[in-house]
Order: structure tokens, then C-alpha cells, then sequence
């Protein structure tokens, strides 16, 4: 007897159990049908996000070639300045090498004397063409940034540390120094 109401039992929580599993069979399938909605959007939203990260993907890799193109480019550019800016400064240095080599030609020492003379007055001219200016500091302030003391007297008759004596020109272009000048200075 037991064993027929065991099964009588279960009979009854079948009987209980089977509207339940109507309403939870309507739940699941609710559910289902939420979670194929809610996979289409999330598909339709990876292949978006796919596109976006193709899209940034295929700019980044156009940057970064017109970036190493830009580089090259400019490497080149430099280079090209630079090879200019040389054969520029020694075309303009072709004239005096003229004028010495005509100078030599003299054995005469006061034709000699004229060659040289108009050999610095032509290295001066270069100069002034290429925008070098000589540094004569004599009589001014001991300037660090422009000259170059190899050289201390005392002299009573001069201030503290102003340059008395030029041992070797210096030359600057604009703001850029190209050689200091080296100086006696006093006191």
C-alpha cells in the first residue's frame, strides 16, 4: 500500500505541478524569445563595432604611412638644404680662392701686398653676402656668451673686465656665434 500511494502522490503533485509548468513553459519560452531579441541586437551591435574597428583600423594604418612618408620626406628635404647651403657657401668662397691664387702668380711683394689686400676685401664681401658679421669687442664688457679670455692683464687705466686686446677675431651669424672671439682681458 504504500508503494500505491506513493504513486497516487505523485500523480497529484503531477496533476498540481502541470499548470504551473504551463505558466513557467509560457515563461521560458517569453524568455527565449527575449534572449533571440536580445542576441540580434547584441550581433547587430558586434558587426557595428566590427565596421568601427575596421574603419579606425584602416585610418590608423593611413596615418601611419603618411606619417614615414612625411618622415622621409623631410629627410630628404633636409639633406637637400643642407647640400645646397654648403655649395652655396663655397661658390662664395670660389672668388677668394681666385684672388689668392692670382696672388701668387707675383713674386714682386708690393703686387703681392695689393693681391692679399684684395683677397680679405673680397673674403669681406663673402662674408657680408652670407650675413657674417665680425665680433670686435674691443673696449666693451667681457661678454661669456661671445668671447673667449685666453688672456689677463692688470690695468689700472681700463675698468674690470672690459676686453683690451682682439688675440683672434670671432664671427657670429644672426643670434648664432660660429667662433668666439679670443680675448686679452683687464683687471
Amino acid at each position: 500500500m504504500t508503494e500505491e500511494l506513493k504513486n497516487e502522490e505523485l500523480d497529484v503533485t503531477v496533476e498540481k505541478e502541470a499548470p504551473e509548468a504551463e505558466i513557467s513553459e509560457k515563461s521560458a519560452k517569453k524568455k527565449l524569445r527575449e534572449a533571440e531579441t536580445a542576441l540580434l541586437a547584441m550581433e547587430k551591435e558586434n558587426k557595428k563595432l566590427e565596421s568601427d574597428l575596421a574603419a579606425l583600423n584602416d585610418t590608423y594604418l593611413r596615418l601611419a604611412a603618411e606619417y614615414d612618408n612625411f618622415r622621409r620626406r623631410t629627410a630628404k628635404e633636409r639633406e637637400g638644404i643642407y647640400t645646397d647651403a654648403f655649395g652655396e657657401a663655397l661658390g662664395a668662397l670660389f672668388p677668394v680662392v681666385d684672388n689668392l691664387e692670382r696672388a701668387a702668380q707675383y713674386s714682386d711683394g708690393e703686387n703681392v701686398a695689393k693681391g692679399v689686400a684684395l683677397t680679405l676685401k673680397s673674403v669681406q664681401d663673402t662674408f657680408e653676402k652670407l650675413g657674417v658679421t665680425e665680433i670686435n669687442p674691443v673696449g666693451e664688457a667681457f661678454d661669456p656668451n661671445l668671447h673667449n679670455a685666453v688672456m689677463h692683464v692688470d690695468d689700472d687705466t681700463v675698468g674690470e673686465s672690459i676686453v683690451v686686446e682682439v688675440l683672434q677675431k670671432g664671427y657670429c651669424r644672426g643670434d648664432r656665434v660660429l667662433r668666439f672671439a679670443m680675448v686679452k682681458v683687464a683687471n
